[in-house]
């Protein structure tokens, strides 16, 4: 015989453990400024660049560092 589970689970803890089952993948695209690999919707990291305009001075937060 098979063993059998003595209790039910609860409904949240059955959902806690699907929570990780409708995780996706961050898409990454290219900085249409510098060319590197970026998250979307975001900042580029390595340029500051963000749809077309400089948001984040860089060189100048270099700077101060």
């Amino acid at each position: 015989m098979v063993p059998q589970p003595k209790r039910k689970h609860s409904k949240g803890r059955r959902d806690r453990r699907r929570a990780q089952d409708n995780l996706q993948t961050v898409s990454i695209v290219q900085c249409s400024h510098c060319g590197e690999m970026r998250p979307s919707h975001t900042v580029c990291p390595n340029c500051g660049h963000y749809q077309g305009r400089e948001v984040i001075n860089l060189e100048k937060e270099k700077k101060t560092k």
